[in-house]
């Protein structure tokens, strides 16, 4: 049987760290790596696990390779500190490893809660993760933004939803989204890509669309509209500040 040690990166999560870890105390071995938080993270880290480490802020994929490396058992489980493993979730992962795993990753549903409901639809569901993996085979990518897990051959695909609790409220998205679109365009930057009038007058227009229409935003009523527009603001941005690079 399979022991299963959870990652988690940190940076000034305090709020967030007790509902995570909670979530995952049915697991083997708990890791925390910090990258220097100044909110007591790491007194409520060890208050759930004695793995806690303080490391300078490297990326999000190096941290969490990081963070793989110091656990003490191959299969991993990265979470982050917005996130919790609900019961229906944990009971899966627990029966996954009750015997060696025939594949060597799986993804899951995540489901977020904002503007007051879970939203079940645009390009935030089903969203899927893959957050279980074998490190001896897996790692995790390294761009600036939107990291995941490479694992060779087929993933599977567990059934049980992944909680994200990202955003506190607009402003707090708003805040991501800068932060986030700023990494986007120097990832894009780096690779080459460039951006034009056509790109930034069409592609946001139709992401609205996609996640209001085809992703079924609009069951969502006003909190799925105001989503859309969110998600859709995001492509624009992540567009526009590449085009601020070029010129």
């Amino acid at each position: 049987m399979p022991k299963l040690s959870v990652t988690v990166i940190t940076k000034d999560e305090a709020h967030n760290l007790p509902d995570a870890l909670a979530s995952v105390a049915w697991a083997d071995e708990i890791v925390i790596v910090d990258s220097g938080s100044e909110d007591g993270t790491t007194d409520v880290a060890r208050r759930f696990t004695d793995r806690v480490t303080v490391r300078p802020w490297a990326g999000y994929g190096d941290q969490k390779n990081h963070a793989a490396g110091l656990a003490s058992h191959d299969w991993i489980l990265s979470i982050d500190a917005d996130e919790r493993v609900s019961p229906s979730l944990a009971l899966e992962i627990q029966e996954l490893l009750a015997s060696e795993p025939t594949l060597r990753g799986y993804r899951m549903p995540r489901v977020t809660f904002h503007l007051g409901r879970w939203i079940r639809s645009t390009d935030w569901y089903p969203n899927l993760q893959l957050r279980l993996y074998d490190r001896r085979v897996a790692c995790w990518s390294t761009p600036r933004v939107h990291e995941s897990v490479k694992v060779p051959g087929e993933a599977g695909r567990l059934q049980h939803e992944l909680e994200h609790r990202s955003y506190r409220d607009l402003s707090h998205q708003l805040q991501t989204i800068d932060r986030y679109s700023t990494l986007a365009a120097d990832d894009m930057a780096a690779a080459g890509r460039t951006v034009g009038l056509l790109r930034l007058a069409v592609h946001p227009p139709l992401a609205f669309l996609r996640n209001y229409l085809l992703r079924g935003g609009i069951r969502d009523g006003s909190a799925g509209f105001i989503v859309s527009v969110m998600n859709a603001y995001y492509v624009f941005l992540k567009f526009a500040k590449l085009w601020e690079r070029q010129h």
